[in-house]
């Protein structure tokens, strides 16, 4: 296996009891339906993901305690979507100690967001039954704590509908939108930017605002609307 699983278990601060739970962990479908029907980790994913969400929530509520419950679902949405997931397993190099399939393999499944985020809730899950509560929501601690200490509920808010597009648009096997200053008018202490949202070529909204970011975020909810509408 690439790298070593020792490796691993330093960056995620957790040496397993039992290394199986960890493999079948980091065992995609693909890997196990070409292997001839073995284990994979859809089931740990599963499990993983109702722990990792109610450990973050629990996280949160100690420690915003002023914050009111719209605030506190937004900052955990940002913290278990799909690309922030992808973006911690990332940052510990969980794909490289992925067990694809060969078709996986070629479509560069290591740097896919999907299987990453579904990687690190099946590790997540997998130090859960190897070692119980405690070690889990430490570990939860190391991979969030960071991000969770720097949380603003309007940063957070600017992230969510472009997210939500790209999570939508992933879901169906789309590749993730552009964002495109159409024209921008008005006078340079006073703009209006007009943003183009792009889906593999194609304007699919526009939106306008005061500032890029947020024509940017008025195209993405208008998108998210009209991709669901649509079904495409």
């Amino acid at each position: 296996m690439r790298g070593g699983l020792s490796r691993l278990e330093s960056r995620l601060g957790y040496v397993f009891r039992d290394r199986s739970v960890l493999v079948r962990a980091l065992t995609h479908s693909s890997h196990a339906h070409e292997s001839g029907g073995g284990p994979d980790n859809e089931p740990l994913e599963f499990l993983g993901d109702s722990a990792l969400g109610f450990l973050v929530a629990q996280a949160l509520v100690r420690r915003f305690t002023a914050t009111d419950v719209g605030g506190l679902s937004k900052f955990k949405a940002f913290l278990v979507s799909r690309s922030n997931l992808a973006a911690v397993a990332r940052r510990i190099g969980l794909g490289e100690h992925l067990i694809l399939g060969r078709a996986a393999e070629k479509e560069q499944g290591r740097n896919n967001d999907s299987i990453l985020a579904d990687g690190l809730e099946a590790v997540i899950a997998a130090v859960l039954i190897d070692g119980g509560d405690d070690p889990t929501r430490a570990l939860v601690g190391r991979l969030f704590g960071r991000q969770m200490a720097r949380l603003r509920r309007e940063e957070v808010e600017e992230k969510d509908y472009k997210t939500a597009l790209q999570e939508l648009l992933q879901a169906r096997g789309r590749p993730a939108p552009r964002y495109r200053v159409a024209r921008a008018e008005g006078p340079p202490h006073n703009p209006v930017f007009h943003v183009s949202v792009l889906v593999e070529g194609s304007e699919v909204a526009r939106a306008r605002g005061r500032s890029k970011k947020e024509a940017e975020q008025k195209a993405a909810r208008l998108a998210v609307r009209l991709t669901r509408g649509s079904g495409a």
